[in-house]
């Protein structure tokens, strides 16, 4: 009886495919699989920048971006998040808060409004450039040792290449592009907290888009319909809306978002922030080549020492991430 037993509950065809099993056959570390999504979220992210600047002279409005950013990934995931419901209603209201406002709607109207002040190249350079000084801010606050040596060194390289930016625009007194540079540095902050907040919850990548995105359609909803915030969705023009909605949505707000908690969880927030190192080159490269924006003196000088300075603010040597994080 007990034989029988054991043999019916012998399950029918191959064993499932483990995820270690898949990294395993394809010769990648946890590590390495946790770098090369934050590569390709470094890609997506330049096209939040590009789009940020471009919002300017679409048919669209901030909270209709906004209404696509959350809006598509709750449709597409959720089967998937109602599944999940109970774990989502379990997690701690101050991780939640973290999330919610760190890449949530404060997070979004202020990369949007200081993208229509300044520059792609801004976007890209201090939205995820300063990601690292906020990061550490933010774990020195909570009782984690202050950065030194090479950290240090990094973080005040970064410090260095933002005032760079801004600096013949501070002289000059440019109101706009100060005022934008400041809204991204608030954006910035906030991507901060998201950072940190994803690595205190436990849920996978899929939940915590939908932890994100579930609140933050709920208010951008509100604000529409009550009209805080105008809405051109009805009359925008129709290649707008594709084009936000597969960037916005598709890139930004579900690729993206799985790919990056997934980094979260495998490599930690602080070596997670490297993703900045990266994207300001890129958002630059890009936005020359799409947006005719000419490289100028200041961003030639400040990108460079923003990237110089994210590389060095995350070589800590000694402090390993356990891969199974």
């Amino acid at each position: 009886m007990a034989a029988t037993r054991t043999t019916e509950k012998r399950p029918v065809g191959p064993p499932p495919v483990r995820e270690d099993t898949c990294r395993t056959l394809l010769g990648l570390s946890p590590r390495a699989v946790g770098m090369a999504a934050l590569l390709l979220t470094v890609t997506i992210w330049a096209a939040f920048a590009l789009s940020a600047r471009a919002l300017s002279s679409s048919t669209l409005l901030p909270a209709d971006a906004a209404l696509l950013r959350f809006g598509v990934p709750l449709v597409v995931l959720a089967p998937a998040l109602w599944r999940r419901r109970r774990r989502l209603a379990a997690v701690r209201p101050g991780p939640a808060a973290k999330i919610i406002c760190g890449a949530g709607v404060p997070f979004f109207l202020a990369a949007m409004y200081g993208g229509s002040l300044t520059s792609a190249a801004f976007v890209g350079a201090i939205v995820p450039g300063m990601v690292p000084l906020f990061v550490s801010a933010l774990v020195v606050a909570g009782g984690k040792s202050v950065p030194r040596g090479t950290q240090a060194a990094g973080l005040v390289l970064i410090v260095t290449g933002v005032v760079a930016l801004v600096w013949r625009h501070l002289a000059a007194f440019d109101g706009d592009v100060l005022l934008g540079t400041g809204t991204l540095l608030v954006a910035s902050g906030l991507w901060a907290l998201y950072t940190v907040g994803l690595r205190e919850v436990d849920l996978d990548p899929i939940g915590s888009i939908g932890l994100l995105c579930l609140p933050s359609l709920a208010v951008i909803a509100l604000l529409t319909a009550t009209g805080v915030l105008p809405s051109g969705l009805a009359h925008a023009a129709g290649s707008d809306i594709a084009l936000f909605l597969v960037v916005q949505g598709l890139g930004v707000g579900l690729c993206a978002g799985l790919l990056y908690a997934f980094a979260i969880r495998r490599l930690g927030p602080e070596r997670s922030s490297v993703v900045g190192s990266l994207s300001p080159a890129v958002v630059v490269l890009l936005a020359t080549v799409l947006l005719d924006e000419s490289p100028t003196l200041p961003v030639v000088i400040g990108v460079p020492l923003i990237t110089l300075g994210v590389v060095l603010a995350n070589r800590r040597p000694g402090t390993e991430v356990s891969p199974d994080a």
